[in-house]
């Protein structure tokens, strides 16, 4: 899955979200029609989009006539909107994490709980931000070059480099990768935050000498295991997936073992000039049948737990247990609150060499 084709992509959206956004919030009512034909959404491009826009988009606006117009998101434009009073936009899709810091900040409207089976939701609705997938994280291998027992399938054996060793490739980005390192060091996910980052730091300093690469894009730690460059991966199940359909080069294997998960989560801006429509629109998102045509083909976990069930064979070999006791879903909560701090600290880390 492509999903960052425009000039500001997700992660360093996300890391600047705080110090870039630090000036005072003032609101104001929109000087947009309070109602029309029309919904604005702030969405990624690639594969992604080309997907929404075919199986969200066109049927939606089949269904209720309602056009729905698409912008490049970046985070930055939200609150340059309402410090303006020109808000355009109306619903912004982003990290569950992005979403939790525009809550605090006062970013978004109330959603309506009334358009959504909550009873179907595997991720609780939040009162402001409805997640809408799932996206899965953990250890991705060459299984022509490693086979079974030869490669580390969670975050313990992962940080063993005497077990298995090897060059690694983690991501360069604290969310996920110190809740990964902390795992590996055997903390319970049920105790992981607040996260102890100093110790997370200290495992990720035993493996230092074997990362080959801290990879600063999805596509690069398939690409460096394609290559034979890295043997092992911290990465995301979706752009493993991919790699297993035609015209996907090497295919490569992921462990379900265990993940950290984390979730995108879709938001409607305060004064949004389609409210109604966002509501209508952000609902539709979230329908089973949606959900199961749109998330299958690109490799992502529903929250609807019927449409999971709807998923055929192949796809559910490549979902995760989201009651797995080892796995964790990273709390978008603590890095609204933390993110500008622990990125810093963690970003500094690496540059010592």
């Amino acid at each position: 899955m492509t999903k960052m084709k425009h000039k500001f992509t997700r992660r360093s959206v996300l890391g600047g979200m705080c110090g870039a956004l630090a000036a005072p919030l003032i609101i104001r009512a929109s000087s947009a029609a309070a109602a029309s034909n029309s919904v604005t959404i702030a969405t990624w491009g690639g594969s992604y989009g080309e997907t929404l826009a075919k199986q969200v988009f066109a049927p939606f606006t089949s269904e209720t006539g309602i056009k729905v117009n698409v912008a490049p998101a970046d985070f930055a434009k939200v609150k340059a909107q309402l410090m303006i009073g020109n808000v355009e936009w109306d619903i912004y899709d982003s990290f569950a994490s992005e979403g939790a810091f525009g809550s605090k900040k006062g970013f978004w409207e109330n959603l309506d709980a009334s358009l959504f089976d909550s009873s179907d939701l595997a991720v609780p609705l939040e009162e402001q931000f409805a997640s809408w997938y799932v996206n899965t994280a953990g250890i991705g291998w060459d299984p022509k070059r490693f086979e079974a027992g030869k490669h580390p399938a969670n975050f313990a054996e992962f940080f063993d480099v005497n077990k298995f060793p090897g060059r690694r490739a983690i991501r360069a980005y604290a969310e996920g990768t110190l809740e990964a390192a902390l795992l590996g060091d055997g903390v319970d996910p049920k105790a992981m935050y607040p996260l102890d980052v100093e110790r997370a730091l200290k495992v990720l300093g035993r493996i230092k000498p074997s990362v080959a690469a801290w990879s600063t894009s999805a596509q690069q730690p398939i690409t460096l295991l394609q290559t034979g460059e890295v043997d092992f991966s911290f990465t995301t199940l979706n752009r493993v997936k991919t790699t297993n359909a035609p015209g996907g080069g090497a295919p490569l294997a992921f462990s379900l073992d265990q993940n950290t998960l984390y979730t995108e989560c879709l938001a409607v801006l305060k004064g949004a000039p389609n409210k109604e429509n966002a509501m209508k629109l952000i609902a539709y998102f979230l329908r089973p049948e949606v959900q199961a045509r749109v998330l299958e083909p690109l490799g992502l976990m529903p929250v609807s737990k019927k449409a999971a069930q709807m998923a055929s064979a192949e796809a559910r070999k490549w979902l995760p247990d989201l009651n797995n006791p080892k796995n964790l879903m990273t709390n978008s909560a603590y890095w609204a609150e933390h993110n500008e701090a622990v990125s810093s600290r963690f970003k500094e880390w690496i540059q010592q060499g």
